[in-house]
């Protein structure tokens, strides 16, 4: 099934933990100290990488929404 990546900005730490996870998905913007999504639909090959990523997130910024955009709870 296919899912979209959403990043709440307003409470990303800069972390980069996301980047180390799925840099292909994940890039980091250092003006602004926060994530870039990327790759807002990823191929549902990388879905293992991208909720490695939400659940490792210290600021829990991170989410996965399926298609019908119900978030999927990770953690």
């Amino acid at each position: 099934m296919s899912f979209r990546v959403v990043a709440d900005l307003d409470i990303c730490q800069g972390h980069q933990m996301c980047q180390a996870e799925a840099p292909s998905v994940f890039g980091f913007d250092e003006d602004a100290d926060v994530v870039l999504v990327l790759d807002e639909h990823p191929d549902e090959s990388l879905r293992p990488q991208v909720e490695a990523a939400v659940t490792y997130c210290p600021a829990f910024a991170l989410a996965i929404e399926k298609l019908d955009t119900t978030v999927e709870e990770t953690r």
